[in-house]
């Protein structure tokens, strides 16, 4: 009666009630797991980034982009750490202490620096007070240049060196405040500056407030001729003319193009980074940079970095993508997950469901346990001794067809409902046929009125 017992438990209907309830429950866990999902994918990023100068102009840059991205709800947002200059921010970077940096090319161990964006571009301005005599880098023998921000410019007064033999020629090089510049010029400390800064107004004019300047007089920008070589040679650098009139306009200084090398500030990522969330920041900030143009003139050098495979520093994956425009949007990216992950769990659970019930059974029925209930009452049919037992079978079996009729309610299994129809009629004609048996074999037939032991009573006269 146990298996008996089992079937009537499965083939219990729950009420509609609480099937409306189950489903809502399923429904609403379903919305709300989607939810968590999707707030999950289109959460915001943020990454760190070194920035530092000695003016404080680049902290100033990075936050109005940061507030720009704040502003237009983009997937990346940045947290500034700010350092004391372009030395210190590309050592918090190598050092592993941010995610992204703003260096310039030429300064720290960019050894693990992958670009996303060139911010801008810094000229440098070898520049002799009005009336010097100097002229070209011939002119700078025996002379003493003070160098603005001169650890950071350590590189460029390397190359300059080498290029021209200035440690032959006797030149000095003097690092100073630009602050102590003026002073310095007035007291013949040194005969000429150079300063590497962004050609933009604002730059443009503190070079410019470094001299005393009339109408008629200017300061004297010095060419380095040999730009196209050294950058061929050291590809942190490349040779750039500066334009006529880029100092002043009227009358025009320079009055021709000016030879000089240029250095590139980037905004670098570790290539760990993820490549969508670069991708993402790349194009963000772009947009950012034309919101914030207006306000912050020195981003209209805002470019991308060489996509070559040879550039000086090699793009990142992300920003790459973003460049050639080869994103994946997320169908492209998640289409194989979203189509293959049904058909693997619907595998899986008819794996898991057959090793449960083999687990359970020790092995596998290929038969309805109806069905095996009823054959099994086969041999109990015809092991019966009485008419009470053939009375308890048939009583079970009209439960076990009740019971599986409910079932095939639910699972719509017709086929197996008939087979046990079949099953049913065979073992009613066993009962039959056992109560049939029963009866002819049976001591205890009735006599007729009259006999003892089988013999006729003669009938009183």
């Amino acid at each position: 009666m146990d298996e008996l017992s089992a079937l009537r438990i499965r083939s219990v209907r729950l009420p509609v009630w609480l099937r409306v309830v189950v489903v809502l429950a399923v429904v609403l866990l379903a919305g709300a797991a989607s939810l968590f999902a999707y707030r999950w994918y289109i959460r915001p990023v943020t990454l760190s980034i070194a920035v530092g100068s000695l003016d404080g102009d680049a902290p100033r840059i990075i936050s109005a982009l940061a507030s720009r991205l704040t502003v237009n709800n983009a997937p990346v947002r940045l947290k500034l750490v700010e350092t004391s200059g372009a030395i210190a921010a590309a050592e918090a970077f190598s050092s592993g202490k941010t995610d992204l940096a703003v260096v310039r090319g030429d300064v720290g161990d960019l050894s693990q620096a992958q670009a996303i964006v060139v911010l801008t571009e810094a000229v440098a301005l070898l520049v002799a007070p009005p009336g010097s005599a100097i002229t070209d880098m011939a002119g700078l023998k025996r002379v003493t240049v003070g160098v603005v921000a001169g650890d950071t410019n350590q590189k460029i007064v390397s190359v300059l060196t080498k290029a021209y033999d200035l440690d032959r020629a006797n030149v000095t090089f003097k690092s100073l405040a630009l602050d102590q510049v003026r002073r310095a010029l007035d007291a013949r400390e040194i005969r000429a500056v150079l300063v590497v800064a962004p050609l933009s107004e604002k730059y443009v004019s503190l070079v410019r407030g470094l001299f005393p300047q009339t109408a008629k007089s200017a300061p004297v920008l010095i060419p380095i001729e040999n730009a196209g070589a050294i950058a061929e040679k050291e590809r942190a650098y490349e040779s750039f003319d500066i334009p006529k009139g880029a100092l002043r306009g009227s009358p025009p200084v320079p009055a021709d193009d000016v030879t000089t090398l240029k250095v590139s500030f980037y905004i670098v990522g570790k290539q760990s980074l993820d490549n969508d969330v670069i991708a993402g920041f790349t194009q963000a900030i772009t947009s950012a940079r034309r919101d914030v143009l207006a306000e912050l003139p020195v981003l209209a050098q805002f470019k991308a970095p060489d996509t070559d495979a040879g550039a000086y520093l090699p793009v990142h994956a992300g920003a790459a993508e973003f460049y050639n425009g080869s994103q994946l949007s997320f169908l492209d990216k998640w289409s194989n997950a979203i189509f293959l992950t049904p058909m693997a769990l619907g595998g899986l659970a008819t794996v898991l469901a057959a090793a449960w019930q083999f687990l359970r059974s020790g092995e596998f029925k290929p038969r309805e346990p109806a069905l095996d209930l009823l054959y099994a009452l086969g041999r109990r049919i015809r092991l019966a001794g009485n008419e009470a037992e053939l009375a308890a079978i048939e009583s079970e079996i009209d439960e076990v067809l009740s019971a599986q009729r409910a079932s095939a309610a639910e699972d719509d299994s017709t086929l197996d409902t008939a087979t046990l129809n079949v099953a049913a009629h065979r073992l009613e004609n066993l009962i039959h046929d056992r109560r049939a048996a029963l009866t002819a074999a049976s001591p205890d037939k009735p006599k007729e009125a009259g006999s003892v032991a089988g013999e006729p009573v003669s009938k009183p006269e």
